[in-house]
């Protein structure tokens, strides 16, 4: 992992994208019953604790580790095998050509039989899969997970060890998220929610995104 993101620069000139990818589940909609009264003289800033719930939404983002940007985003109800399968075909689209490296975690999504599906299609692989639970490629999440991981595909996963989520990095920018924007909000609707995440995520990009200076070279997880 953190030779992977040594060598991002080098690969960036290369036209590798290398994506740090997760999901944030439950972000709540919450509308807060007053407005907040911002600072003045001698005054905080005063929050009204009591608030009205709208439901939640799942974001699922893409820090690129060699540039910082947030790039296509997706925002749902739901964080399904389908969905992370297909905001990992909206991703490619951008640059459909290219060849990707994501750097996931272990949740199940990340390992499924569509997504499988969807590189096999997408990296003109023809190979017979097998079935799921039973033969070949779709026969366990740990068949699925060697196939996804294959350096030698186009479109391929990189998973940190179990219990290590800080490696990830996307996880350091969701805490920006939560500081700047999540914490502090009044969101009328769940697609008041989803309209000022995106909208963050633009100004993010255009004001603050930069590569975060990675310096942990991963020793302890050293074998």
């Amino acid at each position: 992992m953190c030779t992977l993101y040594a060598e991002t620069p080098q690969l960036h000139a290369q036209g590798i994208h290398v994506i740090s990818t997760d999901e944030k589940t439950g972000i709540q909609a919450l509308e807060r019953l007053h407005p907040t009264r911002p600072t003045v003289p001698g005054l905080m800033e005063r929050r009204e604790f009591e608030y009205i719930r709208h439901d939640t939404q799942t974001l699922i983002a893409n820090f690129e580790v060699a540039t910082g940007a947030v790039i296509a985003p997706s925002i749902g109800p739901t964080r399904t095998e389908a969905d992370f399968a297909a905001h990992i075909a909206h991703t490619i689209e951008t640059d459909r050509e290219a060849p990707w490296i994501f750097v996931v975690d272990q949740l199940n999504t990340h390992k499924s039989e569509t997504l499988v599906r969807l590189v096999a299609e997408r990296c003109g692989i023809g190979d017979d899969l097998g079935v799921k639970e039973h033969s070949g490629i779709l026969q366990s999440m740990k068949t699925r997970a060697a196939f996804l991981a294959d350096p030698t595909h186009r479109i391929r996963f990189v998973y940190p060890p179990k219990h290590t989520s800080w490696l990830n990095q996307i996880e350091i920018w969701f805490g920006i998220l939560a500081r700047r924007l999540l914490k502090r909000g009044s969101f009328t609707s769940t697609e008041d929610l989803r309209t000022r995440i995106l909208a963050f995520i633009n100004y993010f990009n255009k004001t603050m995104a930069k590569p975060f200076k990675w310096t942990d070279m991963g020793r302890p997880l050293m074998a």
